[in-house]
Parts: C-alpha cells; structure tokens; sequence
C-alpha cells in the first residue's frame, strides 16, 4: 500500500514560481520511478516530468527549462519546482508511482 499527498499548489501571477511536493509512505521509495501529471478542466491527464530511481529526468516541451523535478529518498518526498510560471499551466497537479496517485494540488495562474 502507497500513499502519496502533494501540497504546495495555490494561485500565482504569470511569472511567479511556486514548489509542489508529494510525500510518500508505505514501500520503499527509492526504489521506483515517480512522475508528477497535471489535468487541466475539459482536457486529459497529461505527463509534466518523471524522475527514475537513478535521478534520470524527462519533461514534456511544454514545461521544459521552467520546471525542475527532483526527489528526497531520505525524505520519501517528490518535489516539482516551477518557474515563470504561464496561465496554460493551470492545472491539478498529480503526484504518480505505479499504479498509484496522489489527490492532486490545484495550481491556478493568473494573467
């Protein structure tokens, strides 16, 4: 059993930054690839970043060069710093390992 609870999401103007973070319990942490996914109202979950069990990261073309993903083993926590952040990149944002998903953090951003 895996649970997963992001925080850090709210609203900020284009431009600004903000940091989400997804802490995980249950199985052990380090041993897997996590991602974090966003779904914007009306439009399908989508990919944002993955990060492997070796530190490997990939980005959709949509949020590279902005956003940074990164993971805490000792912490058991998953974090995604964003910056210059665009109103397209409203969503919620979903923390993801396996099979299993977090409830998601809503990021709003305002033009």
């Amino acid at each position: 059993q895996v649970q997963l609870l992001e925080s850090g999401g709210g609203l900020v103007q284009a431009g600004g930054s903000l940091r989400l973070s997804c802490a995980a319990s249950g199985r052990t942490f380090s041993s897997y690839a996590m991602g974090w996914f966003r779904q914007a109202p009306g439009k399908e979950r989508e990919l944002v970043a993955t990060i492997s069990s070796g530190f490997t990261t990939t980005y959709a073309d949509s949020v590279k060069g902005r956003f940074t993903i990164s993971r805490d083993n000792a912490k058991k926590t998953l974090y995604l710093q964003m910056n210059s952040l665009k109103p397209e990149d409203t969503a919620v944002y979903y923390c993801n390992v396996g099979n299993y998903w977090g409830q998601g953090t809503q990021v709003i951003v305002s033009s």
